[in-house]
């Protein structure tokens, strides 16, 4: 039997932290950094490049509390650099330096392997280039550094000219690289590419060194490039957690590690820990506030959710129906998405989730309430916590805690051309009346604190309460100011979160059907 440990491996280096960190409207503090780092070596990669020492005031410092901060169980830390300058020399260049000051036992070093890089950007000659790999490597394995050489445009450089190509990739390996690492920098290989062009390379290289593939998504081939790869000889994968990346991104490891484990056959990752990857993932994205797609593979909320009553009837009888995989084994879960689609398979499947008993009528009414008020412009698959209180009303639930017998809203421009706005709320608790007035800095935010004044004396739970976003969308602007309004409102209180919704021509209307359905929302779960 082909057990984890017999399986044969294939190096996951991740990237995130230098690589990743190129992408547009990211930037992680040195705090964030470590953090992530952690969450990595939690996952079990084999090495960490931490960043490029030396380069900025973040990275020098990341790398000094590395090296006391960090306890690493399963991963390498490696510090990024390049080769020597034109012309220089190794013993007095800043970089490989810099490389020696981060302290980690590996190191990865960018090099020119594309002709026309070393004349034009350059400036120097095809000798010198090949140079520059073969001192450096020397120079840094002579400081009892293994050393990983990027192949900088390696697929551009072959095609251009595959035997200077070659000369850099024989310079890494004499002077001792243990790793090779072929990269596609402008992301514009193909598949078929790039698999013709590493077999050639392994015929080459054998066993003298691991050969490693990197690349980016610019045809969005990315991790199809980097299976292919693997498939024609290498075992050494390089990309980044969510696929962060300069430009349209690197190779996403939480895509092409499960594909490798799952549907390849090779080991990645230590023995059962496959299931954090959708934690550590959504961790990560947490971290850099840069929201996880929903529908990214294996980890994205939507990758294993089901909307068609089709689909949902199928999996109730036979859960691989309609899944490539368990989602436990990457850490995810089955989702069924209840909309103006839904059959009574969805429904009930739903019903069970949340423990409501519902008949065939009250199932009937729920679908027919989903289509009159999908189409009237409400979106449920959006609002879990709308979808709940309509169900539990169809099975007969109702909601007594609070009754809002009158509400006004009034905003005023004062001389100084500043706006106020005032709410007034008259609610009912058990039998008797409560009137409250409140300010706000607009009038949702008035009508919450009216309302919020009148609730808490009865009930002090609702101070956990807290709105974290509002979203509006307009539905039909083509009837301009008489549009059809869509509100989202979405809350918390610290141990579960949850979506409302409210629709109508008038946004206050819109937005006061949202929050009270999730204060209701918040009363109902306040001790669950």
């Amino acid at each position: 039997m082909n057990t984890q440990h017999t399986k044969e491996l294939v190096e996951a280096f991740d990237t995130t932290l230098r690589d990743g960190m190129q992408v547009e409207g990211v930037s992680a503090t040195v705090e964030d950094k470590l953090r992530i780092a952690e969450q990595l070596d939690y996952l079990g990669v084999q090495f960490i490049e931490g960043g490029w020492p030396g380069a900025n005031p973040k990275d020098i410092e990341f790398f000094a509390r590395a090296a006391t901060e960090l306890k690493l169980k399963h991963s390498t830390l490696v510090a990024f650099g390049s080769t020597r300058r034109p012309k220089g020399k190794v013993d007095d260049d800043a970089t490989l330096r810099n490389l020696l000051e981060a302290n980690t036992s590996a190191v990865c070093i960018v090099a020119k392997s594309w002709d026309y890089h070393v004349t034009e950007a350059l400036q120097t000659t095809l000798d010198e280039g090949e140079l520059m790999v073969a001192d450096s490597v020397e120079f840094l394995t002579g400081n009892g550094r293994q050393v990983m050489v990027d192949l900088e445009h390696f697929f551009d450089g072959y095609k251009n000219n595959p035997e200077f190509a070659m000369r850099v990739v024989g310079a890494a390996v004499m002077k001792g690289a243990t790793h090779l690492v072929m990269c596609d920098t402008n992301g514009g290989s193909l598949p078929h590419e790039i698999a013709e062009i590493v077999a050639k390379v392994k015929a080459f290289v054998g066993n003298d060194a691991t050969l490693g593939i990197h690349c980016h998504d610019d045809t969005g081939c990315a991790v199809a490039n980097s299976m292919a790869a693997v498939m024609a000889g290498v075992r050494h994968v390089q990309g980044t957690l969510n696929g962060l990346g300069e430009r349209t991104g690197n190779t996403n490891l939480t895509t092409v590690i499960p594909n490798l484990e799952l549907k390849m056959g090779f080991r990645c990752l230590p023995e059962g820990n496959l299931d954090r990857l959708t934690a550590v993932s959504n961790h990560v994205a947490e971290v850099l506030n840069r929201p996880l797609n929903p529908q990214a593979p294996y980890v994205g909320s939507s990758a294993f959710a089901h909307k068609a009553g089709l689909h949902v009837s199928a999996i109730k009888r036979a859960k691989d129906a309609y899944e490539h995989i368990d989602p436990v084994v990457v850490g995810n879960g089955t989702r069924f998405v209840v909309s103006e689609m839904a059959g009574r398979a969805t429904i009930e499947v739903k019903a069970e989730e949340l423990g409501l008993k519902m008949d065939g009528a009250a199932i009937g009414s729920v679908i027919e309430d989903l289509k009159r008020l999908e189409h009237e412009g409400y979106h449920f698959e959006a609002a879990d916590a709308s979808l709940e209180l309509l169900m539990r009303r169809a099975s007969g639930w109702k909601h007594d805690a609070f009754h809002v017998e009158t509400m006004r809203v009034i905003t005023d421009e004062a001389e100084n051309g500043e706006f106020t706005t005032e709410a007034t709320v008259k609610v009912r608790v058990g039998d008797k009346s409560f009137v409250h007035t409140a300010a706000g800095n607009g009038p949702v935010n008035a009508i919450d604190a009216a309302l919020r004044a009148s609730l808490l004396p009865h009930y002090p739970e609702l101070a956990k309460v807290h709105l974290v976003d509002y979203k509006v969308r307009i539905l039909d602007g083509a009837t301009a100011t008489g549009a059809i309004t869509r509100v989202l409102l979405d809350a918390t209180n610290g141990d579960r979160s949850w979506t409302t919704i409210g629709v109508s021509a008038n946004i206050i209307e819109a937005s006061w059907n949202a929050l009270e359905e999730s204060l209701i929302y918040g009363l109902l779960h306040a001790s669950a």
